[in-house]
């Protein structure tokens, strides 16, 4: 999904994803249409005195709606920032804090393994909710009742910020990780334990909390938005599950301990027509290959770069013609799990390793990293990885 760069704050760019353009008219809409059963919520709690008479007038309501709703979206971007400075202040940059869907997330480029770095992030954001709370209470306070729209228009916001900033805080400390309150439980777990052993444990208590969040939106409160929500805890859970797992898998594993070595790796010329590359693919069952000329790697051609020609024209056409020559390269003493980061990030199926002079050592490739997750879990080194001391396993290709 695009996203919108819409300012900063203390350096850290500050986003909009398009789903929140559709989210913030409908918290507006919301709002306004349910003005009458909201001023006798806040009557009701706050003891807020709010004259509905003077609130529900025209267009009053809709001007009111979206001045809660920007106010509301205020409220979590600062919650944001309150867990970005304290993790700034701990050494992990930000990258970006992003509003969309469901709310707002602080994207960290590291997440702490130090369990009192954790708690305190976590709790800043919740704080800075509660103290925003206070203050609208405060300012909704001090404002006179019942003097003329405009006052009894910004009494309503006020209040309507103050139990919704509380509101909000209460919501992120329940256990549903990776909210706030799941990232507190696995920093308390892990006061004992393994942070692997802690974020699987924090997991399962997460999408427990998801499934039962999404059956009440579903069954009783008849609320999608809520069961969206359940359902980005769910996948966010399972998420954050697998990555940590795989970063205690390979724990001190790196590129050169799963790539396939150069002398295990079948290079194509650029002289090759498509149709040959493809008869090469089907019979060593591979769908990518490095291309080399004159003894140097000049480019990577794929499956999918071969399939972009029409099948009459295969014969016509050379590697040459349709390799990729913008190649990623990555050094052989790289993390295994910062190589996955540079999949991901060029959104490519294999990266070439080569040493500081550019001499071709070997070809990574997601399926590499896979079959090696897979054999260090079978194995006693799996084992290791979940406490202080790990070890190294070297997968043969």
């Amino acid at each position: 999904m695009r996203r919108f760069r819409i300012g900063s704050a203390f350096g850290i760019p500050i986003q909009l994803d398009l789903t929140f353009l559709l989210v913030l008219p409908l918290f507006a809409w919301i709002i306004g249409s349910e003005m009458g059963n909201t001023i006798e919520l806040l009557n009701d709690t706050l003891g807020a005195g709010l004259d509905p008479a003077v609130l529900i007038d025209g267009n009053l309501v809709w001007v009111l709606g979206v001045l809660a709703a920007v106010g509301l979206f205020t409220g979590v971007i600062l919650h944001e920032l309150g867990h970005s400075l304290v993790a700034l202040r701990y050494g992990y940059p930000i990258d970006s804090i992003t509003l969309w869907l469901f709310g707002g997330i602080a994207q960290l480029t590291e997440m702490p393994e130090d369990w009192k770095q954790e708690l305190a992030i976590a709790v800043a954001g919740p704080a800075v909710s509660v103290v925003l709370g206070v203050l609208s209470y405060v300012a909704f306070a001090v404002l006179p009742g019942a003097q003329s729209a405009v006052i009894e228009g910004a009494r309503f916001v006020f209040a309507y910020l103050a139990l919704m900033n509380v509101a909000l805080a209460v919501f992120n400390m329940l256990p549903g990780f990776p909210m706030d309150g799941g990232r507190v439980l696995r920093a308390l777990l892990a006061r004992t334990r393994s942070y692997a052993r802690a974020t699987q444990i924090a997991a399962e208590v997460g999408k427990a909390f998801a499934v039962m969040l999404g059956l009440f939106g579903l069954f009783v409160a008849n609320n999608l938005l809520l069961a969206g929500l359940a359902f980005f805890i769910y996948i966010g859970a399972q998420g954050e599950s697998r990555q940590t797992t795989m970063r205690a898998a390979f724990e001190g594993v790196t590129v050169r301990d799963v790539m396939t070595p150069a002398d295990h790796v079948t290079a194509v010329t650029p002289k090759q027509s498509v149709t040959e590359l493809i008869r090469t693919m089907f019979e060593e069952r591979h769908t990518g290959y490095p291309v080399e000329k004159d003894g140097e790697i000049v480019g990577l051609v794929t499956l999918e770069d071969a399939r972009a020609v029409r099948e009459v024209e295969r014969d016509a056409y050379t590697v040459g013609d349709v390799m990729t020559t913008d190649l990623v390269t990555i050094g052989p003493e790289t993390d295994v799990m910062d190589a996955l980061s540079e999949l991901q990030s060029n959104s490519v199926g294999r990266l070439i390793v080569t040493d500081e002079d550019g001499e071709f050592l070997g070809l990574l490739t997601r399926t590499d990293i896979m079959t090696a997750l897979s054999i260090i879990k079978s194995s006693d080194a799996y084992g290791v990885a979940d406490d202080a001391d790990s070890q190294t396993l070297r997968t043969e290709p």
